[in-house]
């Protein structure tokens, strides 16, 4: 076996684009756009790529808070989202801690001999799949006793905060064992068919390992090659339908990934999907400044650098004839990362308090599903690598869907209106968006304002449209209204009830109701009342009956940044 010592050097960033937005404070609004949906024109299937969801803490999936999460979502959904957390198989004390958790899985007496404790890894499967999900199953991390001589290396400097050499990192080197490796697997796969029968198992997506290209893997590329080849075997062993992929790698991992096609073609290993990470932005680290002052320097997620990332990705996919047809699982799709830092770390992520964030996605997604329609490689899901964090005070900021209390946060809200989304695609056009096409000409810049839309039809006869106006840059604000005007063609003749729901500053959102209290950091019952009147899907106008005879004109007034969700359901 080679080794390749270098190999997380070669890390090569995608495109022109900053590490983050800077601000663009006269860019243009868009003043007035027009939608245009042909009700009578399928485009396909609706690919439902925002199914899916990840976090670092694996014990918090069974905790009170996260098994409520994990409910709410099928709830709302109707249907089974992929679910992949981090560490399942990290030697630890099953205590949770932001971007820390431990399945403890993996053992071995005192003769060497292996043997496993799946104590925890049941309950937080049967938490995921009693709420009606499915795994995305992340084959990490090495166990304690799995470590090689070389994990001795790693060294932290000691101090009443530091964790041991493992939690730091050791478990990032690969084992010292590959067929005790295989045997972890092995057991795993079995113990799960036993528990939750063969036919659930076989949905599951089984990857090896997360982020190869960084500092998540202290091995070559070569050595992951060779795992490869053993998990997937072991695991193909005992399910030979088993749908196995990797490697999920940074998006600036694309070298690896082709080092790690090249070996799968070359030796027709085993592969059912790929998986990559995107990330809108990294901010610089934490501030250390008074709360209350501002940034040091204003910054944004970029759209576009993510969809950058997501073309490139896909066309390196699709240069391989055998892969082209592969689904592609992006198990990270995020505007910023940590995921645990929030607005105390570093003021710019606040947004992911408020409703910029769930427009941000639902646009995020659309452009996603424009890109499948143009590229031969195709996006099957993009997770977003959100949960919720134990121990926060109120609307921290973090990535999660949920804040202190359970609170629902307005994020959340754009899956349930993505969730309200019919079957089947309709043409959609906007003439104020921005097109997927202009990467061709980018120069680095994050998306600029734009009024777009997806929309859909269901096998009732329902339409919804989902419209949205937003700029990446999180600081442009605008007093001003923009009015949009929604042409619905070809609809069926007959009498149709409109709901109208919305995600902006007055609509669908606990943070700012939170803030209009005076943001306590210990609200009373009725101030809690109060918020989470507001944490879930509201009306933007009461329901309306009209009819229709073949196109209907809706108008539609949008604040900066917000999402409208007009669904015309047939009368009954």
């Amino acid at each position: 076996m080679t080794t390749d010592p270098a190999v997380h050097t070669g890390r090569t960033a995608l495109g022109p684009f900053p590490p983050a937005a800077p601000r663009n404070p006269d860019a243009p609004h868009v003043t007035a756009a027009m939608i245009d949906v042909d009700a009578g024109q399928v485009q396909g299937p609706l690919a439902r790529i925002w199914e899916s969801f990840g976090y670092d803490e694996f014990n918090w999936t069974y905790m009170p808070t996260g098994k409520r999460l994990l409910q709410t979502f099928a709830d709302f959904s109707g249907a089974g989202y992929f679910v992949r957390p981090h560490y399942m198989y990290c030697s630890g004390s099953g205590f949770g801690i932001p971007h820390w958790s431990s399945g403890n899985v993996y053992h071995e007496d005192a003769d060497g001999n292996p043997y496993y404790d799946f104590t925890l890894l049941d309950q937080a499967y049967d938490a995921i799949v009693g709420a009606g999900h499915h795994l995305l199953v992340e084959l990490g991390f090495t166990p304690r006793d799995l470590l090689p001589p070389e994990a001795a290396e790693l060294t932290v400097v000691p101090s009443p905060t530091a964790y041991t050499n493992y939690e730091a990192g050791a478990w990032a080197y690969p084992p010292n064992d590959y067929a005790k490796w295989a045997g972890l697997i092995s057991a795993t796969v079995r113990h799960s068919i036993e528990r939750y029968g063969e036919a659930e198992v076989k949905t599951w997506l089984w990857e090896l390992w997360n982020e190869p290209d960084i500092f998540y893997w202290r091995g070559t590329l070569d050595q992951y090659n060779e795992l490869y080849t053993v998990t997937v075997q072991a695991i193909r062993d005992v399910l030979p339908e088993a749908k196995v992929g990797g490697p999920a790698v940074t998006s600036g991992g694309l070298n690896f990934l082709r080092g790690f096609l090249d070996y799968t073609s070359s030796r027709d290993e085993p592969l059912d999907f790929i998986s990559y990470h995107t990330k809108g932005c990294h901010f610089p680290t934490r501030d250390y400044k008074p709360f209350a002052e501002p940034a040091a320097e204003q910054l944004s997620p970029s759209s576009t650098k993510m969809l950058y990332d997501v073309r490139e990705f896909n066309r390196l996919i699709g240069s391989y004839e055998a892969y082209a047809d592969l689904p592609v699982i992006v198990d990270e799709c995020d505007a910023a990362v940590p995921a645990h830092f929030g607005r105390y770390d570093n003021r710019n992520y606040s947004f992911q308090n408020t409703e910029y964030y769930p427009v941000f996605q639902a646009k995020l997604m659309k452009k996603i599903l424009d890109l499948n329609d143009t590229e031969p490689a195709k996006v099957a899901y993009a997770t977003s690598w959100s949960f919720y964090f134990e121990a926060e005070r109120y609307f921290e900021g973090t990535r999660s869907f949920l804040t202190a209390g359970g609170i629902e946060k307005p994020f959340l809200n754009a899956y349930r209106m993505l969730s309200l989304l019919g079957p089947d695609r309709l043409r959609a056009t906007s003439n104020a968006a921005w097109h997927v096409g202009e990467l061709d000409e980018t120069d680095g810049s994050s998306m600029p304002e734009e009024v777009d839309a997806l929309a859909s039809r269901s096998n009732d006869g329902t339409v919804a449209v989902l419209l949205w106006r937003h700029i990446d840059d999180q600081y442009q604000t605008s007093d001003d209204l923009t009015p949009v005007t929604v042409i619905v063609r070809n609809l069926p003749a007959g009498s149709y009830r409109l709901r109208h729901l919305r995600i902006d500053a007055d609509h669908s959102n606990s943070f700012t109701t939170w803030q209009s209290l005076g943001s306590p950091q210990d609200p009373t019952p009725e101030q809690l009342t109060k918020i989470t009147s507001h944490q879930r899907l509201d009306e933007c106008e009461p329901d309306r009956h009209l009819t229709a005879d073949g196109d209907v004109t809706l108008d539609v007034t949008l604040p900066l940044p917000s999402a409208s969700l007009l669904i015309l359901e047939p009368a009954r």
